[in-house]
């Protein structure tokens, strides 16, 4: 018999995503065939392009084994944590340590496992809308109660005061995404201070810490030289959490770590206690061996961005010409442009109608809107863009 807190939590969750589960088992996405020329795929942050050559050969160079030990069991291997440390340090000009890195299968892992770390049943957890799909799902399958708070949507920036109303004396950690999916923003330094205020003072007042969990998955796909800036660099009670997935654009090779910044107060426990909770969650959120040995090659990779800015550029100044509400994304690999129908989900099926594959809005909390992802080819692109502008039209 299930027990009664977990059937609750899969209730629960079963909810909160059957409309993304249904829209991809049960709507012209299921028809979409990459056989077909004809086919645009722009509906998730898939690769539609053979993946980087040096990745392939990274993978090959390291699957041959070279002592008997190759494939043993991994946990945090030091030379991986080096690797990562190194690029960081590289990078952001910030002196992270290789002991503060741990090892994780992509973000998915690395947000799972801040979330058991720092947020107990019951607790309270902020996610800044329109979020990434799986937020609200992570914080409920750790018994921690999601609190969603709507971005400024006139700049797609954090709205700051509306977070500090949302802060309760249960709130343990809000999770931050910059540059943002779906809008593409990056949070502006101002912006990000002015948090940190907000999460130092209500960590004064309820005398625990407000945990920021920092998801810098596209941090490193930046658009027109715009400057990143961690929000772990602002505030010390920062989680980095990183996957490779994004700049490799090999979503399906999870990879990934979470780093504590040399700023983080008590981070010899924080490291003790991380280390077992890699250890609770029964091993499965450690790369593989494979992964671990490649990763200070692959760590220097990235895919072309400034093919993918051009494609955006594209898009959007078609989208604006045939009388779309669009912005100019600085980041990630996504539109969000305002569907012609109010209803987003039958303008997407009349799109899927002449094959072209996008996401509707409201699946990310944007109703009226549409998302587009830019990973889709300059081929599809260009059969695409007539489609958008007689869509429009009618």
């Amino acid at each position: 018999m299930v027990p009664h807190r977990l059937s609750d939590t899969m209730g629960r969750l079963v909810e909160s995503e059957r409309a993304l589960m249904q829209f991809f088992t049960d709507s012209p996405a299921t028809a979409l065939s990459h056989d077909d020329p004809e086919t645009c795929d722009f509906l998730a942050g898939n690769p539609q392009e053979m993946a980087l050559p040096e990745f392939v050969e990274a993978i090959q160079r390291w699957a041959t084994p070279q002592d008997p030990h190759w494939f043993a069991y991994k946990f945090n291997e030091p030379y991986a944590q080096e690797a990562a440390a190194d690029g960081l340090r590289e990078r952001r000009g910030i002196p992270f340590e290789s002991d503060d890195v741990f090892l994780t299968n992509g973000a998915f892992t690395g947000l799972t496992l801040c979330l058991r770390l720092v947020a107990d049943p019951g607790d309270e957890v902020i996610f800044c809308s329109p979020p990434w799909f799986f937020y609200r799902s992570l914080i409920v399958a750790g018994g921690a109660v999601p609190v969603s708070v709507r971005v400024d949507e006139a700049t797609w920036d954090l709205d700051v005061d509306a977070i500090e109303s949302a802060i309760t004396e249960r709130t343990r950690a809000i999770i931050v995404n910059s540059p943002n999916n779906p809008t593409g923003r990056i949070y502006p330094a101002e912006t990000l201070d002015r948090l940190a205020a907000v999460l130092t003072a209500a960590s004064e007042r309820y005398g625990r810490p407000v945990y920021l969990i920092s998801d810098e998955a596209y941090s490193r796909i930046v658009f027109d030289d715009h400057a990143f800036v961690s929000p772990t660099e602002r505030y010390p009670y920062s989680f980095l959490v990183y996957t490779y997935g994004k700049q490799l654009l090999t979503p399906g090779q999870r990879l990934g770590y979470v780093a504590l910044p040399p700023t983080m107060p008590d981070r010899e426990s924080i490291r003790e206690r991380f280390w077992l909770a890699q250890i609770a969650f029964g091993g499965h959120g450690v790369p593989n061996a494979v992964l671990q040995r490649a990763l200070a090659d692959l760590d220097p990779l990235i895919v072309d961005v400034k093919a993918l800015q051009r494609r955006r550029d594209r898009l959007v100044d078609a989208l604006e010409a045939a009388g779309y509400e669009v912005h100019r994304p600085e980041g990630t690999f996504y539109l969000l442009p305002t569907s012609p129908d109010p209803d987003d989900a039958a303008f997407a099926r009349r799109l899927a109608d002449r094959k072209v594959y996008v996401l509707p809005g409201t699946l990310v909390d944007t109703p009226g809107r549409f998302r587009i992802s830019v990973t889709g080819t300059d081929e599809m692109v260009e059969r695409a863009v007539p489609i958008f502008e007689a869509a429009a039209r009618r």
